[in-house]
């Protein structure tokens, strides 16, 4: 197994629509400025998150149930920032889809940036022939609101390939989040 490079994350995108919308370098500024760099780095993607949000609230003093979800838990927000209360969460999702090779597994590692400041990414791996928008979530660890810039780079995925191609892939499996479009909430 190894990891794969810039050059095979250009050509995947090219060649068979891996990442779409693509960037095949670092964008570190946009028109107001420097931003949290996204797209294609070393060995790795740098994803930006989209401006739609949940955030994570106790209003409803309901019991987080990962069999039972109750969407009243999030309150929806769209911005260009997003403010998650302390020691609170939101979700997001990215702005690039996903079509993952059958032979490849995808981790994704927060950014440096935002784990400075506490802000922790959590992202189950992207398991082979998986398809979609990845969501993210974001945890303020913190005891102060925290920020997140939507349309900039919050996340890197690294792409490992095994040298043998699995016997079932997510989407042999019928995986549930398979397809997802923006925010998806647990499912059972």
């Amino acid at each position: 197994m190894s990891i794969k490079s810039d050059k095979w994350i250009r050509r995947m995108a090219a060649e068979q629509g891996m990442i779409e919308p693509f960037e095949p370098g670092q964008v570190k500024e946009n028109e107001t400025g420097r931003i949290v760099s996204y797209g294609v780095s070393s060995y790795g993607y740098d994803v930006r998150c989209s401006p739609h949000f949940k955030i994570f609230t106790n209003i409803n003093t309901a019991v987080v149930d990962p069999k039972a979800f109750d969407e009243k838990s999030f309150q929806d927000f769209e911005g260009d920032t997003c403010i998650i209360p302390p020691n609170s969460f939101a979700l997001a999702s990215t702005v690039e889809y996903f079509r993952i090779p059958r032979s490849v597994l995808t981790i994704c590692l927060g950014k440096s940036t935002y784990a400075r400041c506490g802000i922790i990414v959590n992202v189950t791996p992207l398991e082979p022939e998986w398809e979609g928008h990845v969501t993210l979530e974001f945890s303020n660890t913190t005891t102060l609101p925290a920020k997140i810039y939507a349309n900039e780079g919050v996340a890197q995925m690294l792409f490992l390939e095994s040298d043998e191609i699995c016997e079932t892939s997510y989407k042999d499996r019928g995986g549930k989040y398979q397809g997802q479009r923006g925010v998806t909430l647990p499912r059972t």
